[in-house]
């Protein structure tokens, strides 16, 4: 995140300022799909000590915010992503995390299709941009570290519940959903195991489409279930490979 030379900065959603909470900050994980990678969005900082320093999102609590607002705050002040869910890591407390002070950071995640967004740097950040997972810069202060356990945890979540499925279009094919499973847990699936054990989920409807505009043959298009997509989410399943 960003520590601005004013602990006081007006927030640019209000027309009043409001105290932060020095020492406390937010720091957010977006992932997202593209084709066959799964990738993390990151900022160039435009103001404070990490000027210039590529890192996660992130910026100070405000003292009447809940953790969760001031999450959902900051990703939309940075991007314009609203009403996304926003899943909490933990906090990040080591004494030398950011040089020279104490600051406790909060780590969040959330996962977003790229189609549905069209993100934008704001005023914060010189730039913001997508890069692949294999391929993430040294970024400032802890920030390797957070986004390191937030992978961790959403490999973790992926084989409970299908929450890294919103990451697909609303249409699909099996190999997009392989793909996806195999970039989020980084090993390589058997293509008939994993069709096999998917389908068997009934999590999936077959649609009577095919892929449109491809140099290769088309394959059928499937979409989620809704009702049992809810179910999974409450309820949770096991999914081994």
């Amino acid at each position: 995140m960003t520590f601005p030379s004013s602990k006081n900065n007006p927030d640019p959603t209000n027309k009043t300022t409001t105290p932060e909470i020095d020492g406390m900050t937010i720091d957010c994980v977006i992932f997202g799909f593209n084709k066959a990678s799964l990738e993390v969005l990151l900022v160039q900082h435009a103001e404070g000590e990490s000027i210039g320093k590529w890192g996660l999102l992130g910026g100070y609590m405000k003292r009447e915010e809940s953790a969760d607002d001031a999450a959902h705050r900051i990703v939309y002040e940075l991007t314009s992503l609203d009403n996304i869910y926003l899943e909490q890591l933990k906090a990040f407390t080591n004494p030398a995390r950011v040089p020279q002070r104490r600051v406790v950071t909060i780590g969040y995640y959330t996962l977003v299709n790229r189609e549905d967004y069209n993100i934008k740097a704001s005023l914060s950040v010189i730039e913001a941009k997508w890069y692949k997972i294999n391929k993430i810069p040294e970024l400032i202060f802890d920030h390797n570290e957070i986004l390191n356990f937030s992978l961790m945890q959403l490999r973790n979540r992926v084989r409970q519940a299908p929450i890294g499925f919103n990451l697909l279009p609303e249409k699909f094919t099996l190999l997009q959903l392989m793909h996806l499973y195999e970039e989020i847990l980084g090993i390589e699936l058997d293509k008939s195991n994993f069709r096999r054990k998917i389908l068997h989920m009934k999590l999936l409807v077959e649609l009577d489409e095919k892929q449109k505009a491809v140099s290769h043959r088309a394959a059928k298009l499937y979409k989620f279930d809704a009702d049992t997509y809810k179910k999974l989410t409450e309820k949770g399943f096991s999914f081994e490979f």
